[in-house]
């Protein structure tokens, strides 16, 4: 039996008994009706005519994605392994391996394993390429379709065989899964200086951010000279979490704003959850580039409007705008733009960004000049930031800055890798190192 054609008389009937509270509301419930019929009218001939038979799911997913396409590049809706990326970047937990992956010639490379996880244990190394994942092929295989295979319930078994270099034959490795856990903060102690990484902003990372402190604090035996806080390739997630990170070096004072549709402006203060700075006012250094977007930019934004940090490298993204994630059923979600925010002194970081205090370009990159560099005001539907200044930023000045000449090869031959780096630690070095003396100077002149 052939299915009705769908039509929106029916819709129009049954909208038809509320009651419209004026004139002005018929018409545009009117255009509406009509815009629906447009619709319809396609769907029913892409069903009726297409070269192809479709399914009404295709068709239905093609046109939410269209529409919110229509909007700004960061309103989309989930469903499928976009789903499970975007639970795993809000809630930093799935079950799987614990690999970080990439492409490579059309083959899924192990950028590195996540230490004590499955992959770490079964032997995994950076630059294996898996051949196939429980005897499948993976080569041909797109990147999420190749995550979703080895993703899956913690305990369930999964076979890799590998492509290793310096070995004839394929290995295979057989292992469980588990839930990983990742670690969106990551710390070190570089000479006398306090270097954390945060890398993603979901759940925890304002607490292992303090616990990142306060570990460096110990391995040390004392408070460091100061921290480096890189945020470099951070693409953001959660404001909650950004605000936490912010108070965690702040006293007092706004952190970030959000405004949306109506006039109400919503506000996040320094102390909501932590009393005080806890470094006790210690030199911090942000490191920025072109991949520190939204709530790294919010965390920025604070430190340098509160005069508590230098932010150090390249322009950020320019991501001023805040996503709201809604549930819309088992596996789907919809994340739509709900709000702009605004740093500390008002300024919008959309389109423009984040200018560094100090411009340090990554010379240590032999072609981070000719890179192409892809920021919000790229993307097309972007927000538009009126107040948004055109004139040449301090980073492009600082690309023919005589202090930045050195090459990739000459710094390599000084143990020199990460350029913007070693000068973040250099300049909370030389913060620091004042900040002693003038301690001690104040101390001594107190005591005579």
């Amino acid at each position: 039996m052939r299915r009705p054609l769908l039509t929106a008389t029916a819709i129009a009937a049954a909208m038809s008994a509320i009651p419209l509270a004026t004139a002005a509301m018929a018409a545009a419930d009117s255009d509406t009706y009509r815009e629906f019929d447009q619709f319809l009218d396609v769907f029913n001939r892409i069903k009726a005519n297409y070269v192809d038979q479709v399914d009404d799911k295709t068709l239905i997913k093609g046109a939410i994605d269209g529409m919110l396409a229509a909007l700004d590049p960061h309103s989309v809706y989930e469903t499928g392994v976009d789903y499970d990326n975007l639970r795993i970047m809000t809630d930093g937990a799935y079950g799987g391996l614990g690999l970080t992956v990439g492409m490579q010639d059309g083959a899924v490379k192990v950028i590195a394993p996540q230490e004590d996880t499955p992959a770490d244990r079964a032997g995994v190394k950076a630059g294996d390429l898996i051949l196939r994942v429980n005897g499948e092929l993976a080569y041909g295989l797109t990147l999420d379709q190749a995550v979703a295979k080895m993703r899956g319930v913690p305990g369930s078994k999964i076979t890799l065989s590998l492509v290793r270099s310096g070995h004839d034959k394929p290995i295979d490795v057989t292992m469980a899964r588990e839930r990983i856990v990742q670690k969106p903060v990551k710390w070190e102690v570089r000479g006398q200086v306090g270097y954390i990484n945060i890398n993603t902003f979901s759940k925890n990372t304002g607490a292992e951010t303090r616990a990142a402190v306060a570990a460096i604090n110990q391995a040390l035996g004392r408070k460091p000279l100061g921290y480096v806080v890189d945020l470099r390739n951070n693409g953001g997630g959660l404001l909650d979490e950004a605000v936490a990170v912010a108070d965690t070096f702040l006293d007092k004072g706004e952190i970030v704003s959000q405004r949306g549709r109506g006039t109400d402006i919503e506000r996040y203060y320094a102390e909501s959850r932590i009393p005080g700075d806890v470094t006790g006012g210690l030199p911090v250094v942000v490191l920025t580039d072109a991949g520190t977007a939204s709530a790294s930019e919010i965390v920025a934004g604070a430190l340098q409007d509160h005069h508590r940090a230098l932010i150090l490298g390249e322009r950020s993204f320019g991501k001023g705008s805040v996503q709201s994630v809604i549930e819309m059923g088992p596996h789907r979600a919809l994340k739509i733009t709900t709000a702009r925010y605004y740093t500390p002194s008002g300024h919008s970081v959309q389109e423009g960004g984040i200018e560094p205090d100090i411009a340090v370009p990554q010379i240590s990159d032999p072609d981070y000049k000719s890179r192409p560099v892809i920021r919000e005001a790229d993307l097309r539907r972007h927000l538009i930031n009126e107040g948004k200044a055109d004139d040449r930023t301090i980073e492009e000045d600082a690309k023919d800055d005589p202090r930045f000449a050195a090459t990739p090869e000459a710094l390599k031959k000084q143990g020199i890798d990460d350029f913007q780096l070693y000068y973040a630690l250099k300049t909370v070095a030389r913060l620091g190192g004042a900040a002693q003396v003038a301690a001690a100077t104040k101390a001594k002149v107190a005591t005579k």
